[in-house]
């Protein structure tokens, strides 16, 4: 059993963890934005995770365990069978030496905590919050390449078609569930001279988790093509489609494209789940001098707000964040977007659709007569583009966009190569956010240690970065603890679970603006910057290495290039 959200905020009023005022507030968030009363309390930061644990468990007068910072058991957490554990809500996570620890979304549950004093004998019971018990139930989570070997072995001794194609379907629903469960952002099924190859991306990484025989291709090819309304006679040109597809806890939309390779067609999926939608700017690790700077800019009437990255790297992540804030009945908002990727109610989304001719830039123009008191471009692709989107900024619409750049500094004189006039450039920024992904620290097996020679001679010649270590007090590498994860079943050995970004935010100022009239280079505008306070990429990438929140190796991989 679980706690409804209802029971959340009676107990945290109950509790003084909260105010009528604030559930007023709450409720008028949820009306407007969609949500939970959760959500506003966590965007606004009247709760966070511990706040809210605590609070819980002293309602129910039971310690809060909280498994960002307690060790999971894997072997304790077997001895409750999955199918009881999720029906209800109960997880053993740790064996002592005469007591069983057991995490309960609801403590007040009396009848399962007899029937686990019946099991145990001696057992501790915590409180526990969903997304633990989430990373708790991942653990049991049998092999897959063991589920499929069976499913194969059963294909080649069957010989009637339906039979077969049942198992495809199987097949294909087994490869979405473990995607799901290991969060892969996307499924990758590529073909091969005499195999089929399934990688997952897992924050950001791709791994490779499944090998097929080549003969398997062409019916899971038919099956994800039927699944997302694509033609399966069509094997030469490329196709994009989608679907969706339940778990126990929510629906996932899944965007398909397929495209014609050398050894046959090529899948990727992307796995867009209900809980990406939910990330406030709050959530994406944004320093708080960084927040409040975005939290200004979002609230000027007009002008521009831009978030630049490679590809993957969260953008739209954060334009989504912004309009949660954002999204209210008495303002009209419009998205233009290729694709829209999540839908958000009280929005006007727009896809862009080529063979209609609907591309950015016309979609633009008529999204400008529409009235609309916002509008999300989702990438400034070319010059027509950029043109209409700083003229809309300039007379009266505030315009949330993504453009590829390296880094804040660099999306000035680039809005500049793509022919928008420098005036224009100047008057209608209000704010550039650069971002990158890094992967966190698994805390179930995070440990501290001292740099190796190998450590030390990677750094050798890296000037910004030392000198950066040294403002915050680290005098050399000698001295510095960082943090890295040891690995362990939670996060698959790899040392690190889940993905967290680190930014670069540039306000516009008066003394950025003549460096865009009169067309200064990138690392003038970056040093003006810098001496306004602006936390360069790298720099708030090594806070978090100093505060064990990721590694040094992230840092180099994705800072520095």
């Amino acid at each position: 059993m679980r706690i409804d959200d209802a029971q959340i905020k009676d107990i945290l009023l109950e509790q003084h963890y909260i105010d009528e005022k604030d559930v007023v507030a709450a409720q008028e968030f949820v009306d407007s934005h969609g949500g939970t009363l959760l959500d506003y309390f966590f965007i606004e930061g009247i709760l966070d995770k511990q706040v809210l644990g605590e609070g819980l468990a002293e309602y129910y007068q039971v310690p809060f365990a909280d498994f960002d910072t307690m060790r999971i058991d894997a072997e304790a957490i077997v001895s409750i069978p999955q199918a009881v554990t999720e029906k209800q809500g109960v997880i053993a996570f740790s064996q002592g030496k005469n007591e069983m620890k057991i995490g309960m979304l609801d403590p007040s549950n009396l009848p399962v905590r007899e029937l686990l004093e019946k099991r145990f004998g001696k057992i501790k019971v915590y409180l526990i919050l969903e997304e633990d018990f989430d990373k708790a139930i991942a653990l049991y989570k049998s092999n897959m390449q063991e589920q499929f070997k069976e499913l194969l072995d059963v294909f080649e001794k069957e010989r009637s078609r339906e039979s077969r194609d049942e198992l495809v379907v199987e097949m294909v629903d087994i490869l979405m569930q473990y995607g799901f469960e290991n969060k892969a952002s996307d499924i990758h099924v590529e073909p091969y001279a005499t195999k089929i190859v399934v990688r997952f991306r897992i924050d950001g990484v791709m791994h490779d988790v499944l090998e097929l025989p080549k003969e398997f291709s062409d019916a899971i090819l038919t099956r994800i093509k039927i699944l997302s309304k694509m033609r399966t006679d069509e094997h030469r040109a490329a196709q994009d489609g989608k679907f969706k597809f339940s778990t126990s806890k929510q629906r996932v939309d899944v965007r398909v494209s397929i495209l014609p390779s050398v050894h046959g067609e090529n899948i990727v999926m992307r796995l867009l789940t209900q809980k990406n939608r939910q990330f406030s700017l709050t959530d994406i690790g944004l320093a708080s001098v960084n927040l409040e700077k975005i939290k200004r800019a979002i609230r000027h009437p007009h002008g521009m707000v831009l978030v630049t990255g490679p590809t993957g790297s969260g953008k739209t992540t954060t334009l989504y964040a912004v309009l949660k804030i954002l999204n209210e009945r008495k303002i009209h908002i419009a998205t233009i977007e290729d694709p829209v990727e999540y839908n958000v109610e009280g929005v006007t989304q727009i896809q862009v659709n080529t063979k209609t001719d609907l591309t950015f830039a016309k979609g633009l123009r008529s999204l400008v007569r529409q009235d609309p008191d916002i509008i999300m471009v989702g990438e400034i692709r070319d010059e027509v583009t950029a043109n209409i989107a700083t003229n809309a900024a300039l007379t009266g619409h505030l315009v949330l966009s993504t453009l590829h750049t390296n880094d804040a500094p660099t999306t000035l004189p680039r809005l500049l190569d793509m022919e928008v006039e420098p005036f224009l450039v100047a008057s209608t920024i209000n704010i550039i956010i650069a971002q990158r992904l890094v992967r966190k620290i698994c805390t179930h097996c995070r440990a501290s240690y001292r740099l190796t020679e190998e450590d030390k001679l990677i750094l050798k010649g890296r000037n910004e970065l030392l000198g950066l270590a040294k403002s915050k007090g680290y005098d050399a590498p000698s001295k510095w603890r960082l943090y890295k994860g040891a690995g362990c079943k939670i996060c698959g050995d790899t040392g690190y679970h889940g993905r967290i970004g680190i930014f670069e935010v540039l306000e516009m100022s008066e003394g950025i603006r003549p460096f865009v009239v009169n067309q200064g280079s990138s690392d003038e505008i970056k040093e003006q910057a810098i001496k306004e306070g602006m936390i360069t990429l790298l720099e708030d990438g090594m806070d978090k290495v100093f505060n064990g929140v990721t590694t040094l190796e992230e840092i180099l991989r994705v800072a520095e290039t």
